[in-house]
């Protein structure tokens, strides 16, 4: 599976987004807009009719239930409109109707109020820290790759990033220093080969008993929108088996991406290699 994060400074530019992905043929089912409401009472039904009522206008034929929007109350956040498949999930909330509605969606449904899960995953703790900080999202989940392809495309190009500069090939290598697997990685994090690298290789390490994991990016020139969402998988892959990964000696300009999506407010970063190996040895022994 296939995660392209795509974080906007602006709604108006998260919807531009969406609005291409459509049109560039990403099947509905697969993409999530999320953004916070900024009304209340009856400026949020007219709030996510606009919304809604924009992507209806410049596409037909959507698939049943993607077009209904609904208003998710996450906790800490607020109010958060939300649409696509799986929208609840991603903010690690569970769906509650009764007694718990709290208006009207733009097709006259009755939206959803929601409760936070007993658990919070880094990567549902990612998404709350960017909308929390008043950004919106478009998160597009995929088995096709030219689908990543094309979605990686549209989100770095009109959501915040940097611009691609580093046409290095992902390369890897790991070595240990006790129980601590450090990978090295150079080149370029992003769709197609480097990602699903990355992937296999975290699996790898956490199949064969691998739980304290260092990724090196002092040589990482380029992380595309599908290149982090598989550092917030990663991550989270190693923490719900008990682990700990961190990033260590972080390239400035990757440095500067991580600070523009919030995502240093979720993975552990340290400056540099001997910091991280002594607190993955400190936290080993307490």
């Amino acid at each position: 599976m296939h995660t392209a994060i795509g974080v906007f400074s602006a709604r108006e530019a998260a919807e531009d987004a969406y609005k291409e992905l459509v049109n560039g043929k990403i099947p509905q089912e697969e993409i999530v807009f999320l953004t916070r409401s900024l009304g209340e009472g009856a400026a949020v039904g007219q709030e996510m009719g606009a919304t809604v009522g924009g992507f209806m206008g410049f596409a037909t034929g959507m698939s049943a239930g993607v077009g209904a929007a609904v208003l998710l109350v996450v906790p800490g956040i607020g109010q958060v409109l939300a649409l696509g498949f799986g929208a609840a999930a991603l903010l690690g909330l569970a769906g509650a109707r009764a007694g718990s509605a709290v208006g009207k969606s733009a097709a006259g449904k009755d939206e959803i109020a929601s409760t936070p899960e007993e658990k919070c995953p880094e990567d549902v703790a990612f998404f709350r820290e960017v909308l929390a900080e008043g950004r919106s999202l478009v998160v597009v989940r995929t088995e096709s790759d030219d689908n990543a392809k094309c979605a990686n495309e549209v989100l770095n190009r009109l959501g915040i990033g940097i611009q691609e500069r580093t046409p290095v090939q992902l390369q890897m290598n790991t070595r240990q220093i006790g129980q601590i697997t450090v990978v090295d990685i150079s080149g370029r994090i992003a769709v197609g080969e480097g990602s699903v690298a990355l992937r296999d290789l975290v699996r790898q390490l956490t199949d064969g008993g691998q739980r304290h994991i260092l990724l090196n990016l002092h040589n990482v020139g380029y992380i595309d929108s599908s290149g982090l969402g598989e550092l917030v998988k990663a991550y989270t892959t190693v923490r719900n088996q008990g682990g700990q990964l961190k990033l260590v000696d972080v390239s400035k300009r990757v440095n500067d991406l991580l600070q523009m999506t919030k995502l240093h407010l979720v993975l552990e970063i340290e400056a540099d290699e001997a910091t991280a190996v002594q607190s993955l040895r400190t936290a080993a022994t307490s």
